[in-house]
């Protein structure tokens, strides 16, 4: 069995990749679901020596099967929000600590220490149903904070701009994490001029508003803020780890995640950096389910190892939490 300390100790890239082929055989020896897969590539742990070998499994896995690699009881299922009458995918998790170790971790390699920022969620369609991964980390981070104004705001928009223009005003260090369709509601509504607040978008429109590019999106939202940049989190219901984003559309995963890019015709395939195909993600934090995982996103890889996500697949439907889509 593999500690979680293991994961989220590393630090230099030979760690990740032994620690990635321990993680492999692990899974391939304990989860069923990526066994079979692994069977009918023919690809076995004696064959792999190198994290590019090692095989990524379809994301459409966790919509038909309980994609598991532990013998422990099931704690918690995340959902992804999916359409009306759409198979929604489902994240079986055994060990809860894991996911909570993830995101402040997380949080804390990109941001520093929680407890130094106010908390604002605006994150209504979330908040309207069961299951959403999401709401589990921003409510875990709002109680964090530990500070009395931290909180979720749902149809409530015009208290949540008195709130954050008052915030902003007193030089508090303010975090408002929004969905994409909620965060322009909120500027077409009221105007702002924040200079101690970030604004971070969770992608998304649900279904509530035409798909924006990213530029055209972060353009309106930077315009009614009233701020430079706006940050972005990059995550989904298969996985336990996020990548964040400080600014235009760069994204950077902790330690103990990597994205790589695979041939958009041959699946098998993995491509250097700089070119675009469909995003591969490497998640140790899964070592419960799976931790290979080939997305349905478009994307490039940086040569500093930061990546930007350009779309998704033409077949692959719309996703709730973490993209827009071209």
């Amino acid at each position: 069995m593999i500690d979680q300390n293991q994961i989220f100790n590393i630090k230099t890239e030979a760690e990740f990749s032994n620690l990635a082929l321990q993680v492999f055989k692990f899974q391939f020896e304990n989860n069923t679901v990526y066994r079979s897969f692994c069977d009918l590539l023919y690809k076995n742990p004696s064959d792999i020596t190198k994290v590019e070998d090692i095989p990524f499994l379809p994301i459409q896995f966790f919509k038909s099967h309980q994609v598991v690699s532990s013998s422990e009881g099931i704690k918690k299922t995340f959902s992804s929000s999916g359409t009306t009458g759409s198979v929604k995918s489902k994240h079986h998790i055994t060990d809860l600590s894991i996911y909570e170790s993830c995101f402040n971790n997380g949080f804390n390699t990109f941001y520093g220490n929680i407890k130094d920022y106010i908390v604002l969620a605006l994150l209504p369609s979330y908040l309207e149903r069961e299951g959403s991964s999401l709401i589990y980390m921003v409510d875990s981070l709002i109680k964090d904070s530990n500070h009395p104004e931290s909180g979720f705001y749902l149809d409530t928009l015009s208290e949540l701009s008195r709130t954050l223009k008052r915030l902003d005003a007193e030089g508090k260090k303010v975090l408002l994490i929004g969905v994409s369709f909620a965060l322009l509601d909120l500027v077409e509504s009221y105007s702002f001029n924040l200079n101690n607040t970030i604004i971070m978008e969770t992608g998304g429109m649900k279904g509530r508003r035409k798909e924006l590019i990213r530029e055209e999106l972060h353009a309106i939202l930077k315009h009614g803020f009233g701020v430079e940049a706006i940050h972005s989190e990059y995550g989904m219901t298969e996985l336990l780890s996020q990548a964040y984003s400080k600014g235009n559309g760069d994204f950077k995963c902790p330690k103990w995640m990597r994205i790589l890019t695979r041939d958009t015709e041959d699946a098998l395939t993995i491509q250097k950096r700089e070119k675009t195909g469909g995003i591969n993600v490497i998640d140790l934090a899964n070592i419960n389910s799976c931790s290979f995982i080939a997305t349905q996103d478009l994307g490039r890889v940086k040569s500093d190892g930061s990546f930007e996500i350009i779309g998704r697949f033409d077949t692959s439907d719309i996703r709730g939490c973490n993209l827009m889509v071209l």
